[in-house]
């Protein structure tokens, strides 16, 4: 992807994580480019086109971020953190209509982001269990494939505007919950020591020392 490509991708991306996806339109996305529609129209055939890679984008991003974190050979719960951290600053900048905006008028982006996600942060999720199992941090008769696929549906689930049609929570609210549950059901005794003697934990929403 050529740099202006680039731009106009990231940009636009942007603009729809902040106000979603459906309330934009191309004259928006141009105006806060600073450029003509008909630039825009250069690079990208239509707004399907620009939501398509926008969502690449991201799915890219995120892939490399978490693959960073991997790289670092944190124990197996001091990454899951890590994750969750990178996440949940992801979760601050999302609008929350863009799931929907996706199933309903992007559904073939909407597709393969489902894919795309199902499989990096399943294979994620599913090395993290086998090696915490591994370090002695995880219980040992997990089913890492099923409790990875688990996560990954619950993480789709936290986007259902049916769940939690009223907004009385925050994406941020919701995914710490997810991953306190997460975390709280895989843990093994030694687990729960660690987690204990941690000094910092993410806004108080996790409380390692209710057992």
């Amino acid at each position: 992807m050529e740099e202006k490509e680039q731009k106009i991708v990231q940009g636009a991306l942007e603009v729809f994580m902040k106000y979603g996806i459906k309330s934009v339109n191309m004259d928006d996305i141009a105006r806060s480019l600073g450029m003509s529609k008909k630039t825009l129209y250069q690079y990208v055939s239509d707004k399907n086109d620009l939501v398509s890679r926008a969502v690449a984008f991201q799915c890219e991003s995120e892939d490399k971020a978490i693959a960073c974190i991997c790289e670092r050979k944190l124990n197996a719960i001091e990454e899951m953190f890590e994750i969750m951290t990178l996440i949940s600053t992801m979760l601050k900048d999302i609008h929350p209509s863009i799931i929907y905006d996706l199933e309903k008028y992007h559904p073939e982006t909407m597709k393969e982001m489902i894919k795309s996600r199902h499989q990096h942060v399943f294979y994620c999720i599913f090395n993290n269990l086998e090696r915490g199992k591994e370090e002695g941090l995880y219980r040992e008769d997990l089913n890492s494939e099923i409790i990875a696929r688990l996560y990954v549906q619950r993480m789709h689930a936290m986007f259902d505007p049916d769940l939690f049609k009223d907004h009385k929570y925050s994406l941020t609210d919701i995914y710490y919950q997810i991953f306190n549950y997460h975390i709280r059901g895989i843990v093994s005794g030694k687990g729960i020591e660690y987690l204990n003697e941690r000094s910092t934990l993410p806004n108080n929403h996790i409380n390692p020392a209710q057992s």
